[in-house]
C-alpha cells in the first residue's frame, strides 16, 4: 500500500470521528518517520561493515582491537574470548585468523 493512501485512510478516521486529532498526529508521524522497506540496512550488517581491524591497539592481527572499538568493549575481553575459543577445539584459532584475512584494516 502506498503511503499516500495510507495517509487518506487515517485522514478518514480522523474526519469520521475513529482518530482524535493527537492520535492522527502520531499516527501520522509514525508514518512519515518509518523507513522504506529495502532503503537502510539492519543495524547488524552496518555493524559488521564498519568493523575494521586496527593499527594501534594491536598483539598479532589488530582483530580484537577492531572488535573491541566496534562493540565499545575493552580489547583484553575478546582477547580472552577468543583464547577460552582456541582452548575449545580450536575455534578460536580458526576465527582468529578467518577475521584476520577477511576484515580489511583501517
Amino acid at each position: 500500500m502506498a503511503l499516500s493512501d495510507e495517509l487518506g485512510k487515517l485522514d478518514e478516521l480522523r474526519q469520521r470521528g475513529a482518530l482524535t486529532d493527537d492520535e492522527f498526529a502520531r499516527a501520522k508521524a509514525r508514518l512519515l518517520d518509518a523507513p522504506l522497506p529495502g532503503t537502510s540496512p539492519a543495524p547488524a550488517l552496518a555493524g559488521v561493515n564498519a568493523l575494521r581491524r586496527s593499527r594501534t591497539d594491536q598483539w598479532l592481527g589488530g582483530v580484537c582491537g577492531g572488535i573491541a572499538r566496534a562493540t565499545g568493549a575493552e580489547s583484553w575481553v575478546w582477547r580472552l574470548v577468543f583464547a577460552l575459543l582456541f582452548l575449545f577445539g580450536g575455534v578460536g584459532l580458526l576465527a582468529y585468523v578467518l577475521l584476520w584475512i577477511f576484515v580489511p584494516s583501517e
